[in-house]
């Protein structure tokens, strides 16, 4: 059946060169913009999709300007610490040379001086954009990613940059809870005769009775003589009269009272009487190791003239933890910095006490063999004339403090004397050992650093190519899906024009 009110053909045909047009069209606009997914209409989910990873990537362009600023300032307090590592080792050089009693120690220090003024102007120009790592104690936190979970929550990590303080500062002593039991001296006073740790032997041996004292492998005999008194007495003799370095025998009828006057040495003591229970032992101190009891042979260790500040190796060392040790009424304090323990606190102790103006008084740090405790132990030679012959020793420790420098003690090497020059040759191998771990840390993260950011450019281009995958358009396809929908317009065209035309035909009925 023929109608003129309804042209089904002609529908169709409009119908799909509407379709071919709308798919014509899409194709144009996917070569126009380049995109198969440009706007959310296209492909809602898609699109979303592509939009949170291009906010991603805008995300960490930020980070890669933020870890190439972290980059430069990290870099910059590295060169400053290595720069201190070189002038630290001239400082030791010109510490060796003033060893020597015929040099000019006067122009020696006059060269340690100016090195120790172009290490602080070093380390006060080490910063960047404002940004000093070699002051201070605080970390420095530097945006390193953006972290996206399941849930769509974006949290930001970072690389955490210890500053590594290289400033000469003596730090402020706290006054937070006590710490007095981490800190313990072995006695009240120094006694420069070395009486504090004596040992004593009492012989009462008979007329077959010889006398044998060894010290550090030097054996003295003395045969029985008239009585015990006149016996020890002539051992006695003997001992003086070899000349042992800090040995002195004393004591008083039968007794033979050895006193080591050494600073930081230990003698080694045995003895034999030729028989049982004829030696009476008195030890004074620690000097005795098994000597307990009277007896006829036995063996005992003459302690070093020097008393012992003793740390403890259980306690945890916290930024700002201050201890200090009172020599002769005078307060010499070190407070810890961040992540520092108990051997930093024992060499950061010695320094203060070698740079204080205590007469005949040195100093030597050592870590006990057998309980890993540190020391500091604290001699006094008696050459302090109102002093006399002993010096007061006492210790304490206290929270809340503010951290000494990492060069604490720099700016009081004085190579112009015997004692300080000696005392600066064993502090300046600690300033140079902070140093060292200072520019070594600060590689450890330039190199992490330098790490993240090669990742983070990577990331960013894997991203860019995730997200072209998801949204470009295929241009090859879209070129020859262009093409045949040019044909297919023409073609609907053509067919539509055909189908207006069949009412015509009904014409032909009524000729």
């Amino acid at each position: 059946m023929s109608s003129i009110l309804t042209n089904n053909s002609a529908m169709v045909a409009l119908q799909t060169l509407k379709s071919v047009n709308s798919n014509l069209q899409k194709t144009q606009g996917e070569i126009s913009t380049g995109k198969s997914v440009a706007t959310a209409r296209d492909n809602s989910a898609v699109w979303a999709i592509s939009k949170v990873m291009e906010s991603d990537v805008k995300g960490f362009k930020g980070i890669a300007d933020s870890l190439s600023l972290g980059e430069s300032t990290v870099a910059v307090a590295r060169n400053a610490a290595e720069t201190v590592t070189d002038l630290l080792t001239e400082i030791k050089g010109k510490v060796v040379a003033a060893q020597e009693e015929n040099v000019d120690r006067a122009k020696i220090q006059t060269d340690i001086v100016a090195l120790r003024d172009q290490i602080s102007s070093v380390v006060n120009a080490a910063q960047f954009n404002g940004l000093n790592l070699v002051k201070g104690t605080d970390d420095v936190n530097i945006l390193s990613s953006l972290e996206r979970s399941g849930d769509g929550t974006v949290t930001a990590a970072n690389i955490t940059v210890a500053r590594q303080d290289l400033t000469t500062t003596a730090g402020t002593y706290g006054n937070g809870d006590s710490l007095a039991g981490n800190i313990t001296s072995s006695a009240a006073s120094i006694d420069s005769t070395g009486a504090a740790n004596d040992l004593e032997l009492t012989f009462a041996g008979s007329a077959t009775d010889n006398l044998v004292v060894t010290l550090n492998g030097t054996t003295f005999t003395q045969a029985f003589d008239t009585d015990a008194a006149t016996t020890v007495g002539a051992l006695r003799s003997q001992i003086n009269q070899a000349g042992l370095t800090g040995i002195a025998a004393g004591g008083s009828g039968a007794v033979l009272e050895l006193a080591n006057t050494n600073s930081f040495d230990n003698f080694a003591v045995s003895w034999d009487s030729g028989s049982t229970n004829t030696v009476a032992v008195t030890n004074n101190g620690n000097s005795a190791d098994d000597a307990t009891a009277a007896t006829g042979t036995g063996n005992a260790t003459l302690v070093y003239r020097a008393e012992e500040v003793v740390l403890s190796n259980a306690a945890k060392v916290n930024e700002g933890d201050s201890y200090r040790i009172t020599v002769n009424g005078n307060d010499y304090d070190y407070i810890a910095g961040k992540g520092e323990n108990m051997a930093d606190v024992a060499r950061g102790l010695k320094t203060a006490i070698d740079n204080g103006a205590e007469t005949g008084v040195s100093t030597r740090v050592v870590q006990d063999a057998t309980t890993d405790e540190w020391k500091v132990l604290v001699d006094y030679d008696g050459s302090d004339a109102t002093a006399g012959a002993t010096m007061s020793l006492s210790d304490a420790g206290q929270e809340g403090g503010v951290a000494s420098g990492g060069l604490f003690g720099l700016d009081n090497i004085d190579a112009t004397t015997d004692a300080g020059a000696d005392a600066a040759l064993d502090n300046i191998e600690t300033l140079i050992q902070n140093s060292i771990d200072s520019a070594a840390a600060f590689g450890s993260a330039e190199g992490r650093i330098e790490t993240q950011s090669n990742f983070v450019s990577k990331l960013m281009d894997s991203l860019k190519a995730g997200i072209g995958t998801l949204v470009d358009a295929d241009m090859e396809e879209a070129s020859a899906r262009l093409q045949a929908l040019q044909v297919q317009q023409q073609l609907a065209t053509q067919s539509l024009s055909i189908a207006n035309q069949a009412p015509q035909n009904i014409l032909a009925l009524f000729r």
